[in-house]
């Protein structure tokens, strides 16, 4: 029996206890997002180093990612096996940290006691990234039992506790110490598969802007009926400041801001058209709403994966308690995102925003707009074997040929990946679209935890032939 089939047979007989672990890692609440979870985000850390000491691998440590200048970082994890002598060096990435889980009374059982129903595994983190991660995790630990304690590639293994938060920490060691991650190729599992039973690869990622805009009217709050009239509000100057940011039809109105989007390849566009789609089930079942949204002239696909998006996603300030306080707020905050594509950057397209909503401050209102974080878009190429490896392994464990697609979503590190490491990125995600990820409810389908595993184990095997 060859290494890819003892794996595989080791895979199976293991999953019942690669669940369990899984579901205690699931337990930890590593928000990264939020201080007073900063203790569980490294016992997570620590969870995941313990556990890749055990299977075998080397060099295990964590990298601190704080400095003086910027506090609350969190730990990555580090590890590595280099035996295969002339083979490639895999890189395998994941994170382990999560969303915060509010709102906490739709879900219908814990976010952090994960529960198990009609196939699927229900927890905060389930899919993104904890699962996935953990995919990586268990072929690896499948291979090296197979192997007698060899893989048939060289591997390091990278994961973060900041990806949901913008990878500062990881980005800036990538920077300063991209040496020590070394590679020919990096596997990401942290996207989804188009439909279930399709295998999938993800070749493209929009990338991302996270900003606050902070208004600030009176020196303090004031009652409403003595005041009202003449001190100026700051949530209704940020609702006149959000409703010029977009037209009814979706375009975002930043001058400037469409002037460099890249448009899909007219290859790309047909090959979208071929893919079962059906967008009443998407509108209904997926997105739940009454209409779908967004720019006319462009499918679904095209305003998900290939357009820039404006979207605003709280507005914390004044009294949101039970009961009535009529008061007018000294200042309001609106968390708002944009969404980019190639050949969008960071800096420009912030610049762009910043001076655009400075330029249309409400009287009597001072604004601040601050950047939380950034991620560039990202284009992967399809051209190489790391690809074709995924695509062969992917078709032994469905049966059917892989679908690419590109990501609505961010990965901030893919890009750091290929400017830093100046290597490929293999984007092989075994989500599926309805995982509720960031959402109440958010699960994993065990078979494809299970397929993903299997998966991984060809692809890593395939690489090293």
């Amino acid at each position: 029996m060859g290494q890819v089939e003892a794996a595989v047979e080791f895979a199976h007989a293991q999953g019942p206890r690669f669940v369990e672990e899984l579901k205690a890692l699931l337990r930890i609440p590593s928000v990264s997002t939020l201080p007073e979870h900063a203790g569980d985000v490294r016992k997570a850390a620590e969870f995941c180093a313990e556990e890749l000491k055990r299977i075998g691998m080397d060099n295990i440590r964590l990298i601190e990612t704080a400095t003086a200048e910027r506090t609350g970082g969190h730990p990555l994890v580090y590890a590595d096996h280099l035996h295969a002598e002339g083979k490639p060096t895999v890189l395998c990435y994941g994170h382990y940290d999560v969303q915060p889980a509010e709102p906490l009374d739709e879900w219908k059982s814990p976010p952090f006691e994960p529960t198990e129903r009609d196939g699927n595994l229900y927890a905060r983190g389930a899919v993104d990234d904890k699962g996935q991660m953990w995919m990586h995790i268990k072929a690896l630990e499948s291979l090296l039992v197979a192997g007698g304690g060899k893989l048939p590639v060289n591997v390091r293994v990278i994961l973060e506790g900041e990806e949901e938060v913008g990878g500062e920490g990881i980005a800036s060691y990538l920077r300063d110490h991209g040496e020590a991650l070394k590679a020919d190729v990096a596997l990401v599992s942290d996207t989804e598969m188009f439909a279930p039973e399709l295998p999938t690869l993800c070749v493209g990622l929009r990338g991302m802007i996270y900003t606050e805009i902070e208004a600030r009217g009176a020196r303090t709050d004031l009652h409403s009926g003595m005041y009202g009239g003449a001190a100026p509000n700051p949530f209704i100057a940020l609702a006149q400041v959000i409703a010029k940011l977009k037209d009814e039809d979706g375009k975002i109105l930043i001058p400037g801001f469409y002037d460099t989007v890249q448009v899909p390849t007219a290859d790309e566009l047909k090959a979208w058209t071929q893919l079962p789609f059906d967008e009443e089930h998407y509108r209904a079942t997926e997105v739940g709403s009454v209409a779908l949204t967004g720019e006319p002239g462009y499918s679904v696909m095209e305003r998900t994966w290939a357009r820039p998006t404006l979207d605003v996603h709280g507005m914390p300030g004044g009294f949101i308690g039970t009961g009535a306080k009529t008061v007018i707020p000294a200042k309001a905050t609106a968390k708002v995102s944009l969404r980019l594509v190639p050949d969008m950057t960071p800096a420009e397209s912030f610049g762009q925003y910043k001076a655009f909503v400075e330029s249309i401050t409400p009287k009597g209102i001072e604004l601040e707009v601050r950047l939380i974080h950034s991620g560039d878009p990202i284009v992967v190429s399809t051209d190489n074997a790391y690809v074709r490896a995924a695509v062969a392994a992917m078709r032994e464990v469905f049966g059917k040929e892989t679908v690419f697609v590109r990501g609505g979503g961010s990965i901030p590190v893919v890009g750091d990946f290929v400017r830093n490491l100046k290597i490929p990125t293999v984007l092989m995600g075994f989500g599926l679209p309805d995982d509720n990820l960031h959402a109440p409810n958010e699960k994993f389908h065990l078979a494809n935890f299970h397929r993903g595993i299997e998966s991984i184990v060809r692809f890593l095997v395939g690489v090293g032939v």
